[in-house]
């Protein structure tokens, strides 16, 4: 296993993780209208939970001899609720590659797998609800357009 390929891609996955809590948290300040009561508090969850992860893989990177890094990526944001869907699942589906990337370094090194599957498991959740959150069928479909016509 070359430690600092492990580190390198634990520094990229938390400055994604970093982007997901500015990411995650703007999206549950400025959205407004009929969803907002739903969709507010989950994106602020969703904040919370990257920076968990955050904290987690900083940890790592700390105990593994590395320096966390302080950056992030740039923050993708919208009024527009079907955008912020599709960014968050964007943002889901790029956390799972890395996530992978990162577990195939980390071969040989058993307890650094479990620890990088773990959160691993949380991401595809995260693929897997935005998914089912953007999936078109004849009810939803009525919905949205019948709140896009409203906001409009």
């Amino acid at each position: 296993m070359n430690m600092q390929a492990v580190i390198d891609q634990l520094n990229e996955i938390l400055k994604h993780e970093w982007t997901g809590v500015a990411q995650y948290s703007q999206a549950g300040f400025i959205i407004e209208g009929v969803w907002r009561e739903v969709y507010a508090d989950k994106f602020l969850e969703d904040a919370e939970e990257s920076f968990g992860h955050a904290k987690l893989i900083g940890d790592k990177i700390s105990a593994l001899g590395g320096v966390p890094t302080v950056l992030r990526n740039e923050v993708k944001q919208s009024r527009d609720l079907r955008e912020v869907l599709e960014y968050s699942l964007a943002f889901e589906a790029k956390a799972v590659e890395m996530y992978t990337k990162a577990l195939e370094l980390a071969e040989g090194n058993r307890a650094l797998v479990v620890f990088l599957e773990d959160i691993l498991k949380d991401e595809q959740e995260g693929v897997d609800e935005y998914t089912k959150l953007l999936r078109e069928t004849p009810a939803t479909q009525a919905e949205l357009s019948s709140s896009h016509r409203k906001s409009g």
